[in-house]
């Protein structure tokens, strides 16, 4: 019972960090975009390496007690699949709504310029306010979907390894800091309200929780509460690293360019893979 109060806690967290990033965005003198860069880089890092060197290879191992040399073909197709699956959740999206397309520093830097502390946004005029209000609510259902996944990733990850369930949820957190910033930032030039913004920041990162809920009534449903079977723990994982994989190379590293200057992205990316490894060393 413990595990599963710690596996749920990490991913309530990691989805918390969505209203990070609205504080960022609306009480800080100014929004460190840099900073924005490097951390999300580090979080694409953190996944990428370990994808590829602890959860595909505890996939492939776990498969290969069961199905022997056949679980390398079914870890591999595991892979892709987990690939394919957000993949077909990133189409379904329309693009404008899409959270993997970054705000640029100069639809934001302007918030605190024009906005003190304390005073409304100005006004846009009706027709500019639905839009921008229509375009902070589809963002934050675009990332609450996006969320769902992850949740589970983080919560199943912790209940199987509470180390790399930390980790995981870490990585998970940085990147939903500039989600957050892309939900409050349009709601409260529509609205004039930064609480209103807060809220549905934050509540786009709830759904990481619902998909830990989704993830335990399964395993009560399926297992009756039991353990999973190294069959089921390996293509859990496999598909989770597929996943992770597609977030990193379609989402982050994207967003990190986006935020960052020079070599930002990278001095992040492989602080974060350095980090991971050794991590996983002292271990």
């Amino acid at each position: 019972m413990n595990g599963l109060f710690f596996a749920f806690g990490l991913t309530l967290l990691a989805g918390m960090a969505t209203g990070i990033g609205s504080a960022i965005a609306f009480f800080a003198d100014r929004t460190n975009f840099r900073f924005l860069s490097v951390s999300t880089g580090f979080s694409a890092g953190v996944m990428l390496y370990v994808s590829f060197v602890e959860i595909f290879m505890e996939g492939g191992r776990s498969l290969g007690t069961v199905f022997g040399a056949r679980g390398e073909w079914m870890n591999t197709a595991f892979f892709f699949a987990g690939m394919a699956l957000i993949g077909i959740i990133d189409y379904l999206i329309p693009e404008e709504e899409n959270p993997h397309e970054a705000r640029t520093q100069e639809e934001t830097s302007h918030l605190h310029r024009d906005c003190p502390r304390g005073e409304v946004a100005p006004p846009l005029g009706e027709a500019g306010e639905k839009k921008l209000m229509r375009t902070g609510v589809f963002t934050a259902l675009a990332i609450a979907i996006h969320n769902f996944p992850e949740g589970l990733v983080t919560f199943l990850a912790a209940l199987q390894n509470p180390n790399l369930g930390i980790v995981i949820a870490v990585a998970v957190a940085l990147h939903n800091i500039p989600e957050g910033i892309s939900v409050s930032v349009p709601i409260f030039y529509a609205t004039g309200d930064r609480t209103k913004a807060f809220f549905y920041s934050l509540l786009s990162g709830m759904a990481e929780p619902v998909g830990a809920l989704v993830a335990y009534g399964l395993i009560r449903l399926v297992l009756g509460g039991g353990e999973f079977s190294p069959a089921v723990t390996g293509a859990l994982f496999t598909t989770v690293a597929g996943i992770m994989v597609y977030i990193s190379l379609d989402e982050l590293l994207p967003l990190s360019r986006a935020y960052g200057k020079g070599h930002d992205s990278l001095i992040g990316l492989v602080a974060g893979m350095a980090v991971m490894a050794l991590s996983l060393l002292m271990m």
